[in-house]
């Protein structure tokens, strides 16, 4: 759970709402958005953010300031409603802020964002209708991502690679897909958008804190895979991402691999069986001299998705990539 340091100052404007019978405020949905510098994004981010919201949805928008030096913390203080403003009085990392922005919002539904994207008309109706959709089974809902720059799909959910570590998923989706399956369910979404039901993150405890501004994403996805709950990407939902703006997020993830490896090992191995089976049938393709013939089958028959369970080789190779890894990091940290 978040320290227990008060922050230093919470402003609690809100609008965007309605009032029950009981005069109270209501709110739908409450947009979290972690802030450390880079204030022209995020001021471009919150106008596009209002910009595309439906005229009648009831929501606010809980902005944690991370400790920002540049600016940010004097822009913050001349917003109004329906921005609420929470002030870290250190600089806590993206796991707490979000946890404490969650803690202060009132909206039965949860969408977590960076402060580094930019939306488009319709991106918010698609990702709460991918959400509805799944019922009581649904997990984490995000969307597919395009970084800003290069217009190139960056994420549509993140899968487990053939050494069974967490990746995006950049595989354009078809537009075969996009209208007759636009619900697509993957072991987890990044943080970066997400939507998920305020029931469910108080189920799962939130962002676990020990994580460092890295892999909060995958782990709280994971778990809420561990009670069943499915989690998905919305293809009709597309928003503009600026990859990795942030200074100096990426300075613990190999301590953040480390923490995901050893949580969710035999996990990672069964998500990442399929995709192993397709690299090592692509392996075949390419030097086609030296393989077993079986094998070469039964693996092909789970890459198309014609079997349920991979053959059992497939499981030794995965735990030789997972325990190579293993090695590496205990040479890393000596623990």
């Amino acid at each position: 759970m978040a320290p227990r340091e008060r922050p230093l100052q919470i402003q609690l404007d809100c609008a965007g709402s309605f009032r029950d019978a009981a005069n109270e405020i209501v709110v739908s949905v409450s947009f979290i958005i972690p802030l450390f510098n880079c204030l022209a994004l995020t001021r471009a981010c919150l106008d596009s953010l209002r910009a595309t919201l439906p005229s009648d949805l009831s929501f606010e928008i809980i902005l944690v300031d991370d400790g920002s030096s540049d600016g940010t913390r004097e822009w913050l203080a001349g917003l109004t409603a329906p921005v609420r403003v929470m002030l870290n009085e250190r600089n806590l990392g993206y796991a707490i802020s979000n946890n404490r922005g969650v803690a202060l919002a009132q909206g039965e539904q949860l969408v977590l964002l960076n402060n580094d994207l930019e939306f488009v008309p319709g991106w918010f109706e698609a990702l709460s209708a991918a959400h509805r959709s799944l019922g009581t089974r649904v997990g984490l809902v995000g969307n597919v991502q395009l970084d800003i720059k290069t217009g190139v799909v960056d994420h549509t959910g993140i899968i487990l690679d053939c050494k069974a570590k967490p990746e995006h998923d950049r595989r354009s989706p078809s537009r075969w897909a996009r209208w007759f399956a636009p619900v697509r369910p993957v072991p987890a979404v990044t943080g970066a958008c997400l939507m998920i039901s305020r029931g469910l993150w108080t189920q799962l405890g939130g962002f676990d804190e020990g994580f460092i501004n890295g892999g909060e994403d995958v782990d709280l996805a994971f778990r809420a895979r561990a009670i069943g709950r499915v989690n998905a990407v919305a293809l009709r939902s597309v928003i503009r991402h600026h990859i990795s703006a942030s200074l100096g997020r990426k300075l613990r993830d190999e301590q953040n691999s480390r923490r995901l490896a050893l949580r969710w090992r035999k996990e990672f191995a069964v998500c990442a069986a399929r995709q192993w089976c397709r690299d090592y049938f692509e392996q075949i393709l390419r030097e086609p001299r030296d393989y077993d013939p079986s094998l070469a089958r039964r693996v092909w028959f789970h890459a198309l998705g014609l079997t349920a369970t991979p053959p059992p080789e497939t499981f030794v190779f995965l735990e030789e990539a997972q325990a190579h890894e293993a090695a590496r990091w205990q040479k890393m940290f000596g623990h």
